[in-house]
């Protein structure tokens, strides 16, 4: 790729406003060619410290929608269902890989789950139609169970075990 002549870096910013694609490649271009002057320094790092913010929200999300169905699986066993079963390890598995690949994640997660319990009690509330003062206010489950994959709160199932066979 060459760098185009109508962004010159004295406009390194302008392209960063109406073409982001664009603009990344030119920057990663620009890198591999060191002209490190002609970077966009200051988008750059915005971007950079961006990506670990998003390595952090996708953590939350994750064991959002996963604490939301271990609620719902402990507070609606008469609903539970292969469903449900399948959220949950996926969620579980996913996040294991998160963590794996962003180990740096893990003094983080005490907090996430905290934040990731509000979410996932409100979830469970607006899918098991119970009030929201039927599920604790903060979250029982260690991150250790949560991400356990034994562990099902509640009476044990059978969905579980036929899903092992």
């Amino acid at each position: 790729m060459q760098i185009s002549e109508s962004h010159p870096p004295t406009e390194k910013a302008g392209l960063y406003e109406t073409d982001f694609y664009a603009w990344t490649q030119e920057q990663a271009q620009l890198l591999r060619n060191h002209q490190f002057d002609a970077i966009d320094l200051e988008n750059l790092i915005e971007e950079v410290e961006s990506l670990g913010k998003q390595e952090r929200r996708e953590l939350r999300n994750r064991l959002s929608i996963l604490i939301g169905h271990l609620l719902k699986w402990e507070y609606q066993p008469e609903r539970r269902s292969d469903s449900w079963l399948a959220t949950i390890r996926i969620q579980r598995r996913d996040t294991l890989k998160l963590l794996k690949e962003n180990p740096s994640l893990k003094p983080y997660l005490e907090e996430a789950v905290g934040e990731a319990y509000e979410n996932g009690r409100d979830l469970a509330k607006l899918e098991t139609k119970l009030a929201k003062s039927t599920f604790p206010t903060v979250c029982l489950y260690s991150f250790s169970e949560i991400l356990d994959e034994e562990f099902y709160p509640g009476e044990a199932s059978d969905l579980v075990k036929e899903w092992e066979d």
